[in-house]
């Protein structure tokens, strides 16, 4: 099934500029065609060989590397600058792209830019200045071809912004990336060139390392509201966060997301909704979105959701919840993420308390389906077909609050596609902390045991 999910990091605006909630012509038609037009052109583009095609490597390819087998580490570069119209208002423009595509036909060339066309509205989903954020989103196929971009602002220029379009979650090396870029930029734009090429044909960074920093979001919610959160994201809801800041709705969502590992969100995934996209909140499907508290009057519906108020000067944090989130998890696990929490180290360092994190929640679902591979059965030798039992999957749970959970939570989708990765043999590195999580858990239980 097609989807699009979008992060938004933060990027800076160009000053003096106006917001209109009136739609620009072609605008929502472009974004409407969005995920489409992504989906023909990465079709489209087996039919030509990229200039540099990437040397193939001998060992089976994960997950991440079949998506972008033959392709490259990110598509693109794009330099994104708001231009004042005739009119008076400004217009985000792409003004530097690397690489230029040749070899593509008619039909090629006509979406690509359309698609870069669409890209610009999420560089740009204001126009006013605001602190620094950068956008990212994502488009996936039913293949599992995705693309994403991470716009950054520049520092010579507050109207511009960088992008990278990407598959990988990358954002700690996007930044990096972006910097190193600026300086070139700043000595020569020639000098972008060699350096975007060498680093286009570089070996794929190892999935998983989005290098997500958790401390905004615990900043924002206590570990109680946390977990209300999180339980209403493991039972894909649809969830809304508000705040003024741009930089806290990206990086609270891209914090929630992360929670979730060895899963993936696969529902529509929007940190920052520009007002052109508002509407986005009526779709009755899942979602985690980030609106500016500014633009919560344009929210027609509300009701069905969990509207998460990010606010410093809040009367409440939950405006509008579903009622049921405090009884989602097991409370036996529940509590034990919350002592795990508030165990950490007094003057822990970032890495320290994402390191705290990470493993609490990780360790959530080791405890809770863990011992999935037990349940997928052959029926044959070698390359037989792989089979989920998911009814002894879950009857197999002793503890009747984590079985009434896990019932639950094996109807979602990202399990299911968690599951149908296994079945296919297509898990790779990117589960690799969970086997080895899994490992050790099952190790120390069978100690415990042999103490008893």
């Amino acid at each position: 099934m097609l989807q699009i999910n979008t992060w938004i990091r933060p990027v800076a605006l160009l000053a003096g500029s106006h917001e209109s909630h009136e739609e620009p012509d072609g605008h929502r038609g472009a974004l409407k065609r969005f995920s489409t037009l992504w989906s023909s052109f990465r079709r489209g583009k087996k039919d030509y060989v990229p200039e540099s095609p990437v040397e193939s490597s001998p060992e089976p390819m994960d997950r991440e590397q079949r998506y972008i087998r033959g392709q490259y580490f990110f598509e693109y570069l794009v330099v994104v600058s708001l231009k004042k119209t005739a009119d008076g208002n400004y217009e985000p423009q792409i003004t530097y792209q690397f690489p230029k595509k040749d070899g593509m036909v008619r039909f090629q060339k006509e979406e690509e830019e359309k698609m870069l066309k669409a890209i610009t509205l999420f560089c740009f989903p204001e126009a006013r200045r605001s602190r620094s954020f950068s956008p990212r989103w994502t488009a996936a196929d039913e293949t599992g071809t995705a693309g994403g971009c991470c716009p950054k602002v520049t520092r010579r220029a507050r109207q511009e912004a960088y992008c990278i379009i990407s598959r990988l979650a990358c954002f700690g090396l996007f930044s990096k990336i972006f910097d190193e870029v600026e300086k070139r930029r700043q000595i020569s734009m020639a000098m972008i060139y060699p350096f975007m090429q060498k680093l286009r044909e570089s070996p794929f960074p190892a999935p998983g390392n989005s290098h997500v920093n958790f401390a905004t979001l615990f900043g924002c919610l206590s570990h109680q509201e946390v977990l209300l959160v999180f339980a209403a994201a493991v039972l894909e809801r649809r969830i809304v966060f508000i705040a003024e800041e741009l930089g806290t709705l990206s990086q609270v969502n891209h914090a929630i997301s992360a929670l979730l590992y060895p899963f993936t969100w696969q529902h529509t995934f929007i940190s920052i909704v520009p007002s052109i996209l508002i509407d986005v909140v009526m779709a009755p499907t899942p979602y985690l979105l980030g609106v500016q508290k500014k633009m919560l009057g344009l929210m027609d519906d509300k009701s069905d959701m969990l509207l998460v108020d990010l606010s410093e000067n809040r009367k409440e944090t939950f405006i509008v919840s579903i009622g049921d989130e405090a009884s989602i998890l097991p409370p036996k696990l529940h509590n034990e993420i919350l002592l795990a929490l508030e165990n950490k180290k007094e003057k822990a360092t970032v890495e320290e308390w994402n390191r705290v994190v990470s493993e609490a929640f990780l360790t959530f679902f080791v405890k809770t389906v863990g011992h999935y591979a037990s349940f997928v059965t052959s029926s044959g030798g070698a390359g037989a077909c792989k089979t989920f039992q998911k009814r002894r999957f879950y009857k197999a749970i002793k503890s009747k609050p984590t079985r009434h959970f896990v019932k639950k939570f094996i109807q979602t989708q990202m399990f299911d596609i968690f599951i149908q990765e296994v079945e296919q043999g297509q898990s790779g590195p990117h589960q690799g902390i969970f086997r080895q999580k899994i490992h050790e858990y099952q190790k120390n239980m069978k100690a415990e045991k042999k103490k008893l």
